[in-house]
């Protein structure tokens, strides 16, 4: 199968996490685990910090739980509802609230072991990282687009913050979310800790279990879109957002699912497939003539590469707007924090090196301009073709 995508995340989160401890094993091969004798405590991580968002709101944060009662988990029967954790981003009044944690220690300190890098890392560095959101938000006044996003396979829905927040600055509601049994760092309600289940089912069935992954995510966002949409809505701002205007934008398999979702649910008008195998194809009807946008990397997603054929395979069942964006010198992670965080550790990933603030900027600017089109209907000049302030995007084929 697509070894990159499942193996990738261990390497470069060491690169990514390990930085500020380990100076000596950055310099060894990115499968190598992380040098422990490298008197790593002694190192102090600096501040770290999200790009700030550009948008004209000030940005809230919520949490919310879901539990769907008419669906057992797919990976852990035995555990009853499928459940979801997912971060709710939104507009908000400038000066209410209190800053927002990135994530919490507890869940910093199970990103870093899962990575071979407990007690190399703080975890309450990781954990502290300045987000821009701020929890208790007074809300701003309006209604607004809803813009879902799913996290790489294995990751949480963390990796994909600065992108949200730069979203609810923008005038979006945003739900990044998590799927219980499919991270190793999400903490439920409780305190419990699911292992990654999915993992395990993925070691077995490979391409035909992450197709199920992905199927299994658009079950999960038609749920989500009940809940926050529906007549008893389960977050308590859900008057702010606009139902008939709703996008999913995803990294990975969390890409993939946003085409699996449009496939099955005819609420998401338009989505992102950030640099994604779509294990699950796109449907040779297409998606009902809705837009979407294939953003990935210039060496694995090129028109006419051999290294992931479905990105060819599937642009021809894309049967609206459509954009495929390949981006110079980037990495399978370039479109979530990762880089932005390695940064400030001091290390890059060599195999991507596409700079952090270039990795952040040109995600956030073609998504939020792919949706600032196609779900608030403002003209985008920058999705027309190439740009000189951005070189290293191609318009593919």
């Amino acid at each position: 199968m697509r070894t990159r995508q499942r193996g990738i995340a261990a390497s470069l989160l060491v690169l990514a996490l390990g930085a500020s401890a380990v100076t000596p094993a950055a310099a060894a091969p990115p499968s190598a685990p992380a040098d422990r004798s490298a008197s790593a405590a002694s190192v102090t991580a600096p501040q770290l910090r999200l790009p700030a968002p550009r948008g004209p709101y000030a940005v809230g944060r919520s949490t919310v739980h879901l539990r769907d009662t008419g669906r057992a988990d797919p990976y852990v029967p035995e555990a009853g509802a499928r459940e979801l954790l997912v971060s709710v981003f939104y507009p908000a009044r400038a000066g209410s609230g209190v800053p927002a944690p990135y994530m919490s220690t507890r869940e910093a300190q199970l990103l870093l072991e899962s990575r071979g890098l407990g007690g190399l890392v703080a975890p309450e560095a990781v954990g502290a990282t300045e987000t821009y959101a701020r929890t208790g938000a007074a809300p701003a006044r309006g209604r607004y687009p809803l813009v879902v996003l799913s996290p790489g396979f294995g990751q949480s829905r963390f990796t994909l913050t600065a992108l949200a927040t730069d979203l609810a600055a923008r005038g979006y509601v945003v739900a990044a979310v998590d799927h219980a049994y499919e991270s190793t760092a999400t903490v439920f309600p409780g305190g419990r800790v699911l292992p990654c289940a999915a993992c395990d089912y993925v070691e077995r069935t490979e391409e035909a279990g992450l197709a199920e992954v992905a199927r299994g995510r658009a079950a999960d966002v038609s749920f989500l879109l009940d809940r926050l949409t529906g007549p008893h809505p389960a977050w308590r701002y859900a008057s702010m957002i606009d139902g008939r205007r709703v996008g999913m934008a995803g990294h990975s398999i969390g890409g993939d699912s946003a085409a699996s979702t449009m496939a099955a649910d005819r609420r998401v008008r338009a989505g992102v497939n950030m640099d994604g195998t779509f294990f699950d194809p796109v449907p040779a009807a297409g998606l009902r003539g809705r837009p979407f946008l294939m953003l990935g990397t210039e060496a694995d997603h090129a028109s006419g590469g051999t290294f992931d054929p479905t990105w060819d395979r599937d642009w021809k069942h894309l049967d609206g707007w459509k954009r495929w964006l390949t981006v110079a010198d980037a990495g399978h992670f370039t479109f979530t924090d990762l880089p932005l965080l390695a940064a400030q550790l001091g290390i890059t990933d060599p195999s991507a090196p596409l700079p952090a603030d270039r990795s952040g900027d040109i995600t956030r600017d073609y998504t939020g301009a792919f949706f600032d089109l196609h779900l608030k209907g403002v003209p985008q000049p920058l999705l027309d073709g190439p740009t000189a302030g951005n070189p290293e995007v191609t318009f593919q084929p």
